[in-house]
């Protein structure tokens, strides 16, 4: 075992004796280690409750014959500190995870770890770990929150922030507003919506990194305790056979995983994640895997911001096994899972027990999966949205463009009208240099969908959006702004078009006219804290998942 390095032998006597220190006897010293990697805290709404986890998942290690050692990584609130400069700091805790995960795990020699991630960060810094160690690990995702209930009619994070338009053009007041706040959050988890943070624990399901149902298992599911205790227990097995994450996270795997992720409506952002994810085994996943698995893998699952339905509405509907039951004939169905079974084993005896949540094959809610890869002139490496979530009117436009070299310029032109229908509203340095952070422009998109205007109005940015976007939004501009993309040159009044079916993005100006325009840019000058400034000197593109080279 890697830990007993630390702990067996003469020369360890003095590890030993702090080890005893902590309360363990010979025994529980001498069996095997099991890092216990919990992302609680007391400010993020999806992992106030990962401590009950957590020790459901200690209990079932110990019972099985290991010895758990829990130890916390940090996580920021996404929906939180939408739309202020905290926003920066996201994208960015995700190495920081990585890395401090890394650093525990390699000083103090585990031999093999649970990791419990619930949020839009940590769930992906989580896997990161698990594939750069490579050591036999397993995730238990904490589960979503239950949806709200406000006269009637469910609620999720989704419908609050599109309130906050609503109020700006007189739909509703200020006084219901603040009334609908308390309803539309009830309590722990991961917010229910198919955003970033449930999309990830789809993912990390259909990857066959945590056990099966894990995803959509609510905080508050009794479920979900049984759950995390046969993780731990099951860890001690995947210990014992030596199954490591490289053997379940296949390149195979991964194509699944994003077939899975079309289907159901996935985020944004596992276009960043699942790249980083793979890049640490050295796996090559690019956007254009990601389109062209899209353009053969129908949208099923008509959830939050994509449909009327909720992750608890998927959850009774069968879960993931469900969705991949009816996607079996574009699976690698020999793929091996954490539980010791195949996807084709998991998924044999499934039933999917609501079909207006999980649609047949052949009668999708879309054709074509749900993020879509634009190129052009504006994009040459790639530009993204999240084309299911998108109204048909604004599936091709044209108009002119709306430059902030911000978000927050944006937000305020924005609240107080100075966006005229037709417009295309460009944000730049907003991506993972240039920001940095590459900040999501959640905050925009809310209000413009609370205003009515995602019908008449777009938006381009090489920042990113929440899985709980919607509307003609496109993000995740490579190369970015700040590297002298042609978004860096766009002035008010240029012409953009789009094509989201033709997967075009294109600056009407002439060539030489932009090339003298990029003679004379120059990038602009900004004081940027520590963290932030070491984050944009290491981070790739977005193109390539924002990862540390």
């Amino acid at each position: 075992m890697r830990s007993d390095l630390v702990k067996k032998g003469v020369q360890r006597a003095a590890s030993r004796a702090l080890l005893k220190s902590l309360g363990l006897n010979d025994n529980e010293i001498a069996r095997p280690w099991i890092a216990v990697v919990n992302s609680w805290n007391e400010i993020v709404p999806g992992h106030v409750h990962l401590r009950k986890i957590s020790e459901a998942v200690k209990k079932g290690i110990y019972i099985a014959g290991g010895t758990p050692f829990e130890f916390d990584t940090i996580a920021v609130c996404d929906g939180m500190i939408q739309g202020t400069i905290g926003m920066r700091y996201s994208l960015p805790s995700r190495e920081l995870i990585t890395d401090s995960i890394e650093i525990m795990v390699e000083a103090h020699q585990f031999d093999a770890m649970v990791l419990i991630p619930s949020c839009d960060k940590s769930v992906p810094g989580h896997l990161m770990a698990a594939t750069r160690l490579n050591i036999p690990s397993i995730v238990v995702t904490g589960g979503p929150m239950v949806p709200g209930v406000y006269k009637g009619q469910e609620l999720t994070l989704v419908d609050m922030r599109e309130l906050i338009g609503a109020v700006n053009v007189g739909k509703i007041t200020e006084e219901e507003l603040k009334i609908i706040e308390g309803y539309a959050c009830p309590g722990s988890g991961s917010c229910s919506m198919m955003g970033t943070a449930n999309s990830m624990a789809a993912v990390t399901e259909a990857l066959g990194m945590s056990l099966p149902k894990c995803a959509t298992l609510h905080a508050v599911d009794s479920e979900k305790i049984r759950l995390a205790q046969n993780s731990g227990d099951r860890i001690i097995s995947l210990l014992g056979d030596n199954v490591r994450p490289s053997d379940i996270m296949t390149r195979d795997a991964f194509l699944n995983a994003i077939t899975v992720d079309m289907a159901l409506g996935g985020s944004l952002n596992t276009c960043l994640h699942l790249p980083a994810i793979a890049y640490e085994l050295g796996i090559n996943i690019d956007l254009d895997t990601f389109d062209a698995i899209s353009k053969k893998t129908p949208h099923l699952c008509p959830i939050k911001p994509a449909g009327p339905f909720t992750l608890k509405d998927l959850d009774r509907a069968g879960g993931i096994p469900a969705v991949m039951k009816e996607v079996k004939p574009l699976l690698r169905l020999d793929c091996m899972t954490v539980n010791g079974k195949t996807i084709r084993e998991i998924i044999e005896n499934v039933k999917i027990l609501e079909r207006d949540v999980i649609h047949p094959l052949e009668n999708p809610f879309h054709t074509e999966g749900s993020i879509t890869v634009l190129k052009g002139n504006l994009a040459p490496k790639g530009a993204v949205v999240k084309s299911v979530a998108v109204n048909p009117k604004m599936l091709k436009h044209t108009g002119p463009a709306k430059v902030f070299d911000c978000m927050e310029d944006a937000i305020d032109a924005l609240w107080n009208h100075r966006i005229n229908h037709g417009d295309i509203i460009v944000v730049r340095y907003e991506g993972p240099k240039g920001g940095p952070g590459m900040r999501e422009m959640h905050m925009i998109t809310s209000i413009m969908v609370g205003m009515e205007l995602d019908s008449h109005v777009a938006l381009v940015s090489d920042g990113r959006f929440s899985g709980s976007s919607r509307g003609p939004v496109i993000g995740h501009v490579s190369p970015e702004a700040i590297e002298g993309g042609l978004l860096a040159v766009v002035k008010d009044g240029d012409i953009i078009s789009y094509d989201i079916m033709s997967r075009i993005i294109h600056l009407e100006i002439q060539e030489d006219e932009f090339k003298k325009r990029l003679e004379r840019w120059q990038p602009p000058k900004r004081n940027v804290p520590r963290y932030l400034s070491r984050y944009s000197r290491l981070a790739a593109s977005a193109d390539k998942g924002a990862v540390f080279p």
